[in-house]
């Protein structure tokens, strides 16, 4: 649910610029952004870093297109977010403990090193640079319909494609009996 909610968004900017073009797409994007904090702070009483951090850059950047009647600040709000939650996590990297470690270490056994998570916490890094860089050059090299297609079908499919590496990758460093007791269930 979590997933779709935010993907929903991006679901809605697509089909309305598929209908009306990036302008309206752009109004709906900025309405559906607002909407899901909202329904973030209605749900639980608090609205998460990210959809705080992605809202600011979507009524920023969104207002931008509108405003200048250039889609240019939309198709760059993406590399912007992706730099960010680099930064985010570069910034951390080298601490007592990482910021992806914070983020997932409950879900996780205690017993991961602190380098298994600073290589993951690496690998974000450069999953985020990656699509900081691949979203500028869709962006440049490419119509705005094919970005528009990218944004979703091609970002989505990458993130899925990193998701499962990371899983691998996880599922590797797990200890055994942490293994052993997930077969047994």
């Amino acid at each position: 649910m979590k997933l779709l909610t935010d993907f929903l968004p991006i679901i809605l900017f697509f089909v309305a610029y598929k209908i009306h073009g990036i302008y309206t797409a752009t109004e709906v994007l900025i309405v559906a952004a607002i909407l899901l904090m909202a329904w973030q702070w209605w749900r639980r009483g608090r609205v998460e870093t990210m959809t705080w951090v992605s809202t600011l850059l979507i009524l920023t950047f969104g207002g931008l297109t509108l405003y200048f009647h250039n889609d240019t600040f939309i198709k760059v709000k993406p590399s912007i977010l992706y730099v960010l939650f680099a930064a985010a996590l570069l910034f951390t990297h080298w601490r007592e403990q990482p910021l992806l470690q914070r983020l997932m270490g409950g879900q996780l056994p205690a017993a991961l090193p602190l380098s298994f998570w600073r290589r993951l916490n690496g690998y974000w890094i450069a999953f985020f640079l990656f699509g900081a860089v691949l979203n500028l050059i869709v962006a440049y090299a490419f119509s705005t319909s094919i970005w528009v297609d990218f944004k979703l079908f091609g970002m989505l499919a990458i993130t899925v494609i990193f998701v499962l590496f990371q899983a691998v990758v996880i599922s590797r460093a797990l200890p055994q009996e942490a293994k052993d007791g997930d077969s047994s269930a």
